[in-house]
């Protein structure tokens, strides 16, 4: 790993880094309907994407995450937009890139990389070489567009996730990864918060953070936390808790985080030795704030 990685030398400056919010619950926000891809709006209105990267940055967000989670071919299939992998993933980095470029701090521009969505053999019938094809296709994108590292996150499949390390080292991108432990502590697929660091220590120089994102709510990540900290105190640790739990209200989805909640979530995350926190589903810019 050279120094000259943005990500790297911003975590050797300071103690710790301020990730974004949520992006999805931003973008229904602003008018997004349940069913549309998100992916599509970089295109579309790309203006609500500056506008939701500028208001985590004036947040204080040392890193902003792309609007690419579901930026792969398997994902943008549902929206028979599966042919415009590259382009919906360089157009988010390059909206996220002007936005940092333009901050008076260093800004992080993370291009996010979520699951497929699809389920790795044996479970499923998505071939360990055909995921890590079809995230480099997305990483290149990513990597066209400026993006300084490739952030593989809401993993559950520890294989899942070595695919996409894999695509990033082969597209030649740094990269951090993130489980969502939710059942019993353990993701989906059964993967261990003090596991993590195993899962793809090995590929290339290896990653630089790994951590946990979404979940349950801040509690539930915090003891995450402490199980992925006890495991290795060496390693940099990344939190993206939700905002409390999600409520349906109606028709409307309410989380139960305030932003003081947030504020306690976040120094007790610091005191649990993370390095990089922010926060997940339901996090505004004031709670990041």
């Amino acid at each position: 790993m050279t120094a000259t990685n943005p990500l790297a030398q911003l975590l050797a400056e300071k103690p710790f880094l301020l990730a974004d919010g949520a992006t999805g619950t931003s973008l229904f926000a602003m008018g997004l309907e349940a069913g549309e891809a998100p992916e599509l709006w970089n295109e579309a209105k790309p203006e609500n994407i500056t506008k939701l990267h500028q208001d985590f940055v004036d947040a204080g967000a040392d890193i902003i995450l792309t609007n690419t989670f579901g930026g792969t071919r398997h994902r943008l299939k549902l929206h028979h937009a599966q042919d415009r992998v590259f382009d919906l993933n360089k157009k988010a980095a390059e909206i996220a890139r002007a936005v940092a470029d333009k901050a008076e701090r260093t800004v992080i521009v993370a291009g996010s990389v979520g699951p497929t969505g699809e389920l790795l053999i044996p479970l499923g019938a998505l071939t360990y070489d055909d995921a890590v094809a079809a995230f480099a296709e997305q990483i290149e994108g990513l990597k066209a567009g400026g993006a300084d590292v490739a952030w593989i996150e809401t993993m559950s499949s520890p294989e899942e996730i070595r695919a996409a390390a894999e695509a990033a080292t082969k597209v030649g991108m740094p990269f951090v990864y993130t489980g969502s432990f939710d059942t019993a502590g353990k993701t989906m697929m059964g993967l261990h918060p003090r596991d993590i660091h195993g899962v793809a220590g090995d590929i290339g120089t290896g990653p630089l953070a790994v951590g946990a994102n979404c979940g349950v709510g801040a509690s539930d990540i915090l003891s995450s936390l402490l199980d992925m900290t006890g495991a290795d105190p060496s390693a940099t640790v990344v939190v993206k808790g939700n905002c409390g739990i999600p409520e349906y209200r109606g028709a409307e989805i309410y989380y139960s985080g305030t932003p003081p909640l947030m504020a306690e979530y976040a120094r007790l995350a610091r005191d649990a030795g993370a390095r990089i926190i922010g926060g997940c589903c339901g996090t505004s810019c004031e709670h990041l704030a």
